[in-house]
Parts: C-alpha cells; structure tokens; sequence
C-alpha cells in the first residue's frame, strides 16, 4: 500500500477529483458508490462477484462496476472499476490495473511511477 493521491476521474457524467489508494494487495480497482454515480452509470454485472476481504470469513457481493478515465502524473489511463458498498476509501487502483498499466509504486519516496510510453495508444 502507499500514500492516499488525489487524482482526476473522468466518466461519461463529469470528472471529479478522488483521493485513491494505491493498493497492490487489492485485486481489483474499486470505487464508492457515491462517486461511481456522480461520474457515470455504474453497469450491471452479468453475474455477480464474491469477493473475499481482509476479515477472515468476510466476503462482499459486486453487483456493479464503471468505466472511468483517471489521470496519474498527468497520464491519462482508463480501467474498470467495481463499485464497492460501504467503500472506506473514494477509490482504490487495484492489482489489475497497476499490472495493466505497468504502475510501479516506489515505496520508499511515497511515488507512482507511471512510463509515458505505456499510456500511448497504437493504432495499426
């Protein structure tokens, strides 16, 4: 885990800033209900994801998620994120994501390192 950032969002409704979580021990990129709404509609997940938490036993239902932009250095990225009931954080950018994206987390300094390189698109 790192520092919480803020970082820019994106959604078809608007953008917003959210103070993230940097999270390599969360598989998923996940995200307040409240905040997945205010940016966009949250889709339906065809089936329904049980995804276990930190508590021994605990296991949390995903019903929904979203397609949001977000802005790391001044990098644009896009990913999915699930909307998590009862979220403690306004998002969290998940395992997934940081792998997708190849974000390194430079523990020590308390920095998101994300190559420019990576977030260009190529077209063929």
């Amino acid at each position: 885990m790192i520092l919480k950032y803020p970082i820019p969002f994106e959604g078809s409704k608007g953008e917003k800033t959210l103070y993230a979580l940097y999270d390599s021990g969360a598989t998923f990129s996940c995200i307040h209900p409240k905040h997945a709404a205010e940016l966009g509609n949250p889709e339906l997940l065809h089936k329904p994801l049980q995804i276990s938490t930190a508590s021994e036993g605990h296991f949390m239902v995903i019903t929904h998620a979203i397609r949001c932009d977000f802005y790391v250095n001044d990098i644009r990225l896009s990913d999915e994120f699930m909307v998590v009931p009862a979220l403690s954080e306004d998002a969290i950018i998940g395992a997934a994501t940081l792998q997708k994206w190849r974000i390194k987390l430079d523990f020590e300094h308390d920095q998101v390192i994300v190559d420019p390189k990576v977030a260009k698109a190529i077209l063929k």
